[in-house]
Parts: structure tokens; sequence; C-alpha cells
């Protein structure tokens, strides 16, 4: 099969991570019979230098003709100072409702490889995990492209009072939901839908939707969470979740927070999907680490090319449907840091001596490669 991919390397540590994770791509190509096009595109800082706006036209417009897009990241201190409109992280919003992707998925798990990065005690998590062990695996499903983020916002007063409105409607939430409901269906059937609905109008809305769409997927347990008692729980018990979906802002934040327990955000992957139907090839999705641009470490061969790697597994799985492959690089991961392999972010510094080697962006992309060509 043949596939075309937007390639948007961005600014910062985008270039450095998306190369390793296109050689990843080119070797599931070799391995399974695929081949892989990749179209090259500007967005972001890099795009404001060279056309004057974060997202230009043709830069959309190409993106909209393949069949996925793959972004390293946006954003840097080069750029702080211009207008709201002109920043680069307008080219992720852009882009975001250009391509109409409405639901981003983002995993969070704690690797046994890992395990000593995450702040929280083992007895913590082995008291929340269903089986007693020290691990979670959780997904949160965060609505994209409404919300307060979209919403209408101003100055008044002389610009001395500041307005951002939170909106949505029936069809938006509703359409979010289905997508939860169906990766819950693949994981472990439990749903929980977190708001403000105690003090939130457009919560209480989101309540309304979900006991309505939850009648239709029996087979999935359907809990609800206020968003600040959530915060409190992935903390607290982070092993009792298995799907969280919310709204834009919430989900911004929680996500966030999640990637904080895995020991790194350096390794965690996200997908932006318009539709997901399980067996199915998809539309457009849009690929990305959830890490940003890192600009202090940017040229140094520092960052960590797993996050963008492991977003090309979801990439195969979710907009290509080619399962197979998508669990390859996948286990090519694992397998790299079961040998011990680490980049500077998750490298554990009390690590028995001989167990862990420190390695760069290269390094590590490469040895993913050589794993994944031996499995």
């Amino acid at each position: 099969m043949n596939y075309s991919i937007a390639l948007v390397p961005g600014d910062g540590i985008g270039p450095e991570v998306i190369a390793p994770a296109t050689e990843v791509l080119d070797a599931v190509g070799d391995l399974y019979g695929h081949v892989f096009h990749y179209v090259e595109l500007e967005a972001g800082g890099k795009a404001i230098d060279s056309w004057g706006e974060p997202l230009p036209r043709a830069t959309l417009d190409a993106a909209k003709q393949c069949d996925a897009l793959l972004l390293g990241a946006v954003g840097g201190p080069k750029w702080e100072t211009l207008p709201g409109h002109l920043r680069p992280e307008r080219a992720l919003l852009g882009l975001r409702a250009g391509l109409g992707v409405f639901a981003n998925l983002r995993p969070a798990a704690l690797l046994p490889q890992l395990k000593d990065a995450c702040p929280i005690k083992d007895e913590v998590l082995r008291a929340s995990n269903p089986q007693g062990k020290p691990h979670f695996d959780l997904l949160i499903v965060r609505e994209l492209t409404g919300g307060i983020y979209f919403g209408e916002r101003g100055r008044e007063n002389e610009g001395k009072s500041a307005f951002d409105t939170e909106t949505y409607s029936w069809e938006e939430i509703e359409r979010v939901l289905r997508i939860g409901y169906r990766a819950a269906g693949l994981r472990r059937k439990r749903l929980c839908v977190v708001d403000k609905a105690n003090v939130l109008e457009s919560s209480r809305l989101w309540r309304e939707v979900a006991s309505v769409v939850a009648q239709e997927y029996p087979e999935i347990e359907t809990s609800y969470l206020y968003v600040d008692n959530c915060a409190m729980q992935l903390i607290r018990a982070p092993g009792q979740f298995d799907v969280i979906l919310t709204s834009n802002l919430f989900g911004d934040i929680l996500s966030d927070e999640a990637s904080v327990l895995t020991g790194s955000i350096g390794m965690l992957p996200s997908a932006s999907l318009s539709d997901f139907v399980p067996g199915h090839k998809g539309p457009m999705g849009m690929y990305e680490p959830i890490h940003g641009s890192a600009p202090d470490i940017a040229g140094k061969d520092l960052a960590n090319p797993l996050g963008t790697i492991l977003s090309v597994g979801m990439m195969l799985r979710y907009s290509f449907n080619l399962e197979q492959e998508a669990a390859a690089v996948e286990a090519a991961v694992q397998a790299v840091l079961d040998s011990g392999l680490r980049t500077k972010d998750i490298l554990n510094r009390n690590a028995l001596p001989g167990t862990e080697k420190l390695v760069g962006t290269k390094a590590m992309g490469e040895a993913v490669y050589t794993a994944l060509l031996k499995a």
C-alpha cells in the first residue's frame, strides 16, 4: 500500500524528533511492503519567518491532500512577543480546525522500565490497580475544536477587563463521545466523563449528551467526575482510570498532569482524529508528541524521540488500520527500553551500574530502527 504523509517538523527539537520517526516508518514499509511518501511543510515559527504567518494557506491545502500529518513541535522564545494571532501556537489551532480533527487521544501508561521515574509511591499505585500492580494505563480523549479556546473573546473597559467564552453544541459533544466509547471498547470498557457540571452550564450539557449516547454502548461502564476531583484522583489513584473523556480546556490540563506521572513528557504520543471506527481505515489524522518545542535543548542531540515514534505507531493504527505494524513499532520501543538505553529525561540516576546507558536523540532512534528490523 502507498500512503502520503504530511511532515511538519516545526521549531525547536521538532526536526530532530521527526527524522528518526520517518526512519522507523521507512523500516515498517520495508518489512511489510508499504511505501510512505513524505510532503514536508512549514508551520509555526518557521512559517512566520518564511511567510509572515504561522499557518500559510499552502501548508493547510497540501496537508489536506495527504493521508495523515506528523508534526514535531512549534513555538519558541523568538516569537513570544508577537500578537496572539501571529504566535506559532496558532498553527496548531488552525491545523486542527482546518483538518477537521476534533478528538485528541493521549495515552498515558507507566512502562515497567520507567517505574522508578514515576513520582507516585509503589504502594499508592498498587492500591488503585485492579491487579495490585504498581502500574497504570489510561487514555485521555479531549475535545479539540470547541470550547473556550475557540469561543468568543475580547477586552472591555478600555482593556481593563477581558473575557473568554466556553461554548459547546450537542453535536460537538456527541461526536467526541462516540470516539471515546469506541476507544473504551478496545480497552477495559470503562469511560469517565469529566466536567464541572456543578457550576458550568456547558458541563451540564455534556452530562445530558453523555446520558443519551451511553445508552448505545451498554457494554461500557460510564461514570462522571468533576474536573477538580479528577485532578486529585489522577495523583491519588491513577490506576482506577481507563478512558477519561472531557472538554478542550480540561483535557489540555489533565493530559499534561497525567504525562508527569509516566516519568517523562518526552515519552508520550498523541493522535487527533476526525473519526475512528475500529477495524477500518480512518480519515485524515494529525499525530504529534506532546512535549513541545523545548528550545533550551534544540540542536544538542538531547531530545527524546520515543514520543514521536510512538505517535507513528498511533498513525499506523488509527489512520491506516495497520495493527500489526503499529504493534511492531511499540514492541521495538519496549525492546530498546529493556536493553537499558535512555535519553537524559528518562535516565534513572539511582540505577545499578551497567543497567542503563545514556544516549542521544539519533542513537535512540537508530536503536528503535534496528530493533524493529530484528523482530
